[in-house]
């Protein structure tokens, strides 16, 4: 199994959006970080399973359930690295400044 690498704005992200979350409801921001959580799971356990993002870019991403979220990623040698995990409906491609050649 691959490694995974969360890139620190990626982690930045997804503590926002939970602290978001968690002042709409007590518990939905805990609930957005197991489903995130999840996510990678299912991304290590198979990767190539997701589908490129384009095909112009060595990125993949896998669309979360139930919240409007996006997780961004790409495959680094033995590791899957997160790019960002972003909302769907903001601001598309900001996080491909983070790439690295």
């Amino acid at each position: 199994m691959k490694s995974l690498r969360v890139l620190p704005e990626a982690e930045e992200e997804l503590a926002a959006a939970a602290e978001w979350y968690e002042g709409k409801r007590a518990g939905l921001g805990v609930e957005l970080v197991a489903v995130v959580d999840g996510a990678f799971d299912e991304i290590l356990e198979a990767p190539l399973a997701h589908p490129s993002w384009r095909t112009d870019r060595p990125y993949r991403w896998k669309v979360l359930t139930r919240f409007p979220y996006v997780v961004f990623f790409r495959l680094d040698g033995d590791a899957v690295e997160i790019m960002a995990v972003a909302h769907a409906r903001r601001r598309p491609g900001y996080w491909l400044r983070r790439a690295h050649p």
